[in-house]
């Protein structure tokens, strides 16, 4: 196995004697038999961070094991959502069971296969297919446009809807169609999928998405634009500057500030909202009637009502992204 392991992945087989005291002493936490890590390092992993510890310590303990689904995507860059429940692996025999948390799935039809950092996988579109499948519908699409901008750089074209209906399997090829119709490889995360979803979903009409604009000598992108009215909309992510660098984070929101100060001087309306705001979609309906949209559509309670929970994630996880 040669993907990366956390340095802090203790493995009882090599350290016996260390382990067992550190545990008698309440300093680790047990992520499978024979592998441990300090407490204090999984208390300060994010959902998704501890489910790909979880698929790591899986990858070292069974015999080299094929992910799929969130196990797959956790691996090839795909959101996860939330920590996930169980370990997914690809059965080499066709059959399906369960060991603890994790479920080998014996499907009817043969998978793509893929390298994931020296793991073994199912290929980013059969799994983007798999948990298109599977997921509430924002996740979903989530999903399919993180594996449509991964395969675009490759030279290739996703297809969900049409790669879905190829295999036997029927269930939710109603939702693989919705999701095709809506992916893009031009959305650059989670949080703007699931927020373009939601804002279909309040009424509003189809924003562009990544729109430029050049004044005062500098060109800045938008996430989302309504071109009819001149509002830009932006949904606030993880990861765009390091939390842990104070420096790099003053000097993030001061550029932030600035580009948002300039934008708002040339155009007609500005919303901003965050991961909270789109999950509870009544403060992100709100932002965008402030800054002067209006739906057009009458909204759709049943798509709404699937934000409240991700049944394939522990309950903890109702409002984290990847």
């Amino acid at each position: 196995m040669t993907a990366d392991l956390p340095t802090t992945l203790l493995f009882g087989r090599g350290l016996p004697f260390d382990i067992a005291r550190r545990d008698r002493d309440g300093r680790l936490h047990r992520i499978r038999p024979g592998v441990y890590i300090r407490k204090d390092v999984w208390a300060g992993l994010r959902p998704w961070e501890q489910y790909r510890v979880r698929v790591l310590a899986v990858a070292h303990t069974w015999k080299a094991p094929v992910f799929c689904l969130e196990s797959a995507a956790v691996l090839q860059g795909l959101p996860v959502f939330g920590e996930p429940t169980h370990i997914h692996v690809l059965s080499s025999d066709g059959r399906s069971w369960r060991e603890g948390d994790v479920i080998v799935h014996g499907y009817a039809d043969a998978r793509e296969l893929s390298d994931a950092g020296g793991l073994g996988a199912t290929s980013v579109a059969d799994t983007a297919v798999d948990l298109a499948r599977a997921l509430p519908p924002a996740f979903a699409l989530a999903v399919a446009d993180a594996a449509a901008r991964i395969l675009r750089a490759d030279g290739v074209a996703l297809d969900i809807s049409e790669r879905g209906r190829a295999q036997s399997n029927r269930r939710g090829v109603r939702q693989l169609d919705w999701v095709q119709a809506r992916a893009t490889a031009d959305s650059e995360s989670a949080g703007e999928a699931v927020s373009r979803a939601v804002i279909e979903w309040l009424g509003f009409e189809e924003p562009e998405l990544q729109s430029e604009f050049s004044y005062e000598g500098a060109t800045d992108r938008s996430d989302f634009y309504w071109r009819r009215l001149r509002i830009i909309g932006e949904s606030d992510g993880y990861g765009k500057y390091d939390a842990s660098d104070p420096q790099a984070m003053k000097a993030h929101f001061i550029r932030e500030k600035k580009r948002e100060d300039r934008l708002r001087r040339h155009e007609g309306g500005f919303a901003r909202w965050d991961w909270s705001d789109t999950m509870r979609f009544e403060p992100l309906d709100l932002k965008l009637r402030d800054a002067g949209l209006a739906p057009v559509h009458p909204r759709q309670p049943w798509y709404l009502s699937t934000l409240a929970h991700n049944p394939r994630s522990f309950a903890k996880s109702k409002a984290r992204s990847f």
